[in-house]
Formats: C-alpha cells, structure tokens, sequence
C-alpha cells in the first residue's frame, strides 16, 4: 500500500511537471512610467521599450506618461494606479527622487517589481527597486565640460542655463559635471549660472531671452537637457547669436541636428533612449524569469559634431523612433 502511494505521488508530480511546460506562460504586462510624452527622448524610450517586448514574447508594455510636464502628483497617482491594477512590474523616470521613492515602496511591498531608469531615486538597487538604467549623468556633464573647454582653446566666458534648484535629480547631477571639468581651467569664468527652468521649449526660450545681455557676453553656452536646449537656440537665433556663441548642447531632436550642421550648435551630448527603454524591459523580463541581472547599468553618452555626425555608430543613436504606433 505503501508503495502504492508513493509510485501516485510521483507520477502526479511528473504529470504535474508536464502540465505545466504545456501550459504558455502568462503574458507579463510591464508598465512603463516616463516623465513626459512630449520630448523627442521619450518617443525614442518608447520605441525601445516596444521593440523589447516585441523580441522578448509574452510581455505587453503599457505606456503611462503623464499629461502634463513636471506633474508630480500624477506620476505618483500613476504608480498607484499600475499597484491597484496588479501589474507585472513597473519602470519609472521619477521626476522626483524623494516623493516617488514613496509609492515605488508600496509596489515593491506588494511584490510587483520596480525598475529605476534616467533618473536617481532614493533607495539602493537590489534592496528598494530592483535596479538603475540610466547614464552617468556627473561623467556626462564632465564629457561635456572637457568638450566645451576643448571648443574655447581653454579660455572664455560662460553662460549655463540651468534646471529648477528644488527638483534635485540626474540634470542638476550633469550640471555639477558640467562646472566640475570647467573649474579645471583658470582662464574660463563662468559669467551666468543662477538662472534656473524646466518645463516646455517655449518656456525655456522666454527664460533664454531673460539673460540676454549675459549671453551677448559669452563665448560659450550649456544646456543640460532636451527642452533648455531648444529653448536656447531659439532665443540664440532671435537675439542673431546663433553661431556666434560657442554651444553644448544636451540631447538630439532634429531641428538640434540641423542647427548642428549649420553651425548654430558646436557639439551635442547624445543619450540612447532607444537602448535604454530596450534594457529596461530585458532586465526585468530577466528578473522575472529567475535570471541574475546588473543592478546598475550605465548607458553611455556620445558626443556629436559636424565632424562625427555621418559616422555609421552616430547615426545609430540619432537614428528616430521607428515602431509606429
């Protein structure tokens, strides 16, 4: 009798073994949390984030962004809603590293898990979300301190538009970058860095245009993201400075390109949105399935010039999104 129950119990584990490699595994539904959907950043994050559940199977991604710029509350309303909804895992660009670390908690108490990219949040990979993708945003900004100084022969002033002091986040990090290589040369002062903006192109323009007589001082001009950049160069073209002001840029929507090729830009920090929305889906897939991931992985820049622009790995990353909607 004895071995009459065992032999059923094994035969109930084997078949039940069976069972289950027959069965297709549940589709995850991954959410992705960006910051906003306007900037040509966040399409291309979004194309990669496709293009990864279409190569990985079984995933779905259900884009979140929130309807305004720099809406705090919503993104945190969002997380609530994907907790509340049971998703699979989440990715978020936190806009905030103090009051999104909060709601990303309560996901990661409820079990779903919770991956960081673009930006910092409060916490430790491994321990409060399950890892970072993202840049070295301090070893961008030097990246683009060196290239600016490079530009100046070592000498000049500087004007920097920089971003809100009260959202402490991965921009102001590239901007401590930016003036940590600049300090390395005695002979470029920087003659503005206390005028602060976030928000859309236009508002970055208006704010540009306020520093007027400080940019007709300059050789040289920072901006640390995708907006002041736009913003900046119309205000550069309005006041007939553009091309006449040495200008680094950060990220690469095409009207930045084209001014890149006329001259009106001298060089372009470049991310890879499309690669890092890729990674995002492929580590948590990973995570998902057992697999052991990197907690941290830093997705490089590339700095682009009239010089490099045609070079066949450049225009991988300039490349635009391409999975319609």
């Amino acid at each position: 009798m004895k071995k009459t129950i065992i032999r059923f119990l094994s035969s109930l584990i084997i078949l039940s073994g069976i069972w289950t490699f027959v069965l297709p595994q549940e589709k995850m539904k991954i959410a992705v949390i960006p910051k906003s959907n306007t900037a040509l950043f966040w399409k291309s994050v979004h194309s990669g984030v496709r293009l990864g559940a279409l190569a990985l199977g079984d995933v779905e991604v259900v884009w979140k962004a929130s309807s305004k710029e720099n809406d705090i509350t919503e993104q945190i309303s969002i997380v609530e809603q994907c907790i509340a909804e049971g998703v699979s895992a989440i990715a978020i660009a936190p806009l905030d590293k103090e009051a999104l670390a909060v709601p990303v908690a309560k996901a990661t108490k409820k079990k779903i898990p919770v991956l960081v990219f673009d930006s910092a949040i409060k916490g430790t990979p491994g321990k409060d979300f399950i890892s970072y993708v993202g840049i070295d945003n301090v070893k961008a900004g030097n990246t683009a301190g060196e290239q600016l100084a490079r530009i100046l022969g070592g000498k000049g002033n500087i004007v920097i538009l920089r971003y809100r002091a009260d959202q402490s986040n991965n921009i102001t990090n590239r901007e401590e970058g930016f003036l940590e290589a600049i300090a390395k040369f005695k002979n470029i002062h920087v003659i503005e860095m206390n005028h602060f903006v976030s928000g859309t192109v236009n508002e970055a323009r208006d704010e540009s245009m306020k520093i007027a007589d400080k940019l007709r001082e300059a050789d040289g001009v920072f901006c640390s993201y995708e907006q002041s950049t736009m913003g900046m160069l119309l205000a550069l073209q309005k006041l007939n400075l553009a091309g006449k002001i040495n200008f680094v840029g950060f990220d690469t929507p095409a009207p930045a390109i084209e001014a890149l090729k006329k001259g009106e830009i001298s060089a372009l920090i470049a991310q890879d949105p499309a690669r890092m929305g890729y990674i995002c889906i492929k580590t948590i897939v990973d995570k998902i399935r057992g697999k052991k991931i990197d907690l941290n992985v830093d997705v490089n820049v590339h700095v682009v010039t009239r010089g490099n622009i045609n070079n066949p790995d450049i225009q991988k990353v300039l490349a635009l999104p391409s999975i319609s909607e």
